[in-house]
């Protein structure tokens, strides 16, 4: 029964499921789904903190007319503070230093001359506690830094390095196998012959996993032989946690996977979406092992069920932090009449005035795989209209 985008959307949401945790060393978490809130251990910054290369004075000597100051010494970064004993002296302080006790302002050198051991101020507009990051400005101790759930990149790393993580807890990565199936699928080595062509749909899925989620993807291929993919599967279907295959999902004679998978005793959730492209897509899950997408197999049907319905899937069950959705405004008027939702391929600019334009780039089809690499993502054009306006926004699928 073909289901709508939004029915299919739905029931994949409600099979999300978690595969754990597990603690891994600090180098290793790039990429990783953070899984427990990084809290300030102390206040940020942990003292008042000098930000500029100069002296450090105190304000009241120069608001009174004092103007040259004897250097009572040198405040270096990570050095304990040293106490600025008498008013009229100055210190010289480096970038990152504690603010020494008794001085509340910074003067940068470009503004001073240094002569004889006294600092001379050749400029006027001087202001009280100037060129200072204070004590806590930034975060207090025990404050959320960074929550549960954000996918950790270079800033989370530097922030968790910063509080003394050495190792952070992260949502365990599932196991995934990537299958396509088809006899006139050859390896990217081979010559293919005059009817075949070469496997990529399995190549774009790994691609896609790892970059979105820096998750492995193991590949399996499988000749269009009902045995071969039962016993591939089979086997397949113990030892992973998501199974993710392209092709064979239609009517033709040889698209065995859904018969395959039924055989198997895994439960079918839904077959066939109300979309172009992709409307054969299948979605199941056996027992409470592994969950079960097959997709078209033609590329675009391939690429575009994978970021619509596998990359929201893997947040979800990884616990990302919910992404606002995106939209874009269509640049000229598409006409399109099948009662399907349309997942037109876009190429995307942004307007003077901030507006994010999407210019359509139909291709010739969901075989079209070289279209791919001139548009930068999918515009979501919902079924029951003909003619969508220029002007109008709808969601956006990026892949760029």
């Amino acid at each position: 029964m073909l289901i709508s985008v939004a029915e299919a959307e739905k029931i994949i949401a409600r099979h999300a499921r978690s595969w754990g945790t597990e603690q891994v060393p600090l180098e290793q978490s790039w990429g990783c789904i953070l899984r427990e809130d990084l809290r300030a251990d102390r206040d940020f910054p942990p003292f008042d903190r000098v930000t500029m290369d100069g002296i450090a004075i105190r304000f009241e000597r120069f608001a009174a007319g004092q103007r040259r100051f004897p250097v009572a010494g040198v405040q270096a970064a990570g050095a304990a503070p040293l106490p600025l004993a008498d008013p009229a002296h100055c210190l010289e302080v480096m970038t990152g230093a504690m603010l020494p006790e008794g001085a509340d302002t910074v003067i940068r050198y470009e503004d001073l001359r240094l002569e004889n051991g006294e600092a001379e101020i050749l400029v006027e507009g001087i202001h009280f506690r100037q060129n200072l990051h204070f004590q806590g400005m930034d975060r207090r101790q025990g404050e959320l830094l960074v929550p549960a759930g954000r996918q950790i990149a270079a800033p989370e790393i530097a922030t968790a390095a910063t509080i003394g993580k050495s190792s952070l807890l992260v949502a365990r990565r599932p196991r995934i196998a990537i299958v396509s199936t088809g006899d006139e699928l050859v390896g990217v080595g081979e010559t293919p012959l005059p009817h075949q062509i070469r496997r990529s749909n399995a190549y774009a899925l790994q691609a896609m996993l790892a970059e979105k989620f820096q998750l492995a993807g193991h590949l399996f291929h499988f000749a269009d032989d009902k045995l071969q993919i039962a016993d591939g599967l089979r086997d397949i279907l113990a030892r992973f946690d998501l199974v993710v295959l392209s092709g064979a999902v239609s009517a033709g004679k040889f698209d065995f996977v859904p018969e395959v998978l039924d055989e198997l005793g895994v439960e079918k959730c839904f077959h066939q979406v109300a979309q172009r492209p992709g409307k054969p897509f299948w979605f199941g899950h056996f027992q409470q092992q592994a969950v079960v997408f097959a997709l078209p197999g033609n590329p675009v049907s391939t690429f575009l069920c994978a970021w619509r319905y596998l990359v929201p899937f893997l947040r979800q069950s990884m616990g990302q932090e919910e992404q606002a959705p995106l939209l874009a405004v269509l640049s000229e008027d598409v006409v399109f009449k099948p009662p399907l939702s349309y997942f037109l391929p876009v190429k995307l600019s942004t307007t003077p005035t901030g507006i994010r334009l999407a210019t359509p780039v139909p291709g010739h089809g969901s075989g079209d795989l070289a279209n791919l690499n001139d548009a930068d993502g999918f515009l979501e054009l919902p079924k029951g209209q003909d003619v969508y306006p220029a002007g109008t926004a709808f969601p956006l699928i990026p892949y760029r």
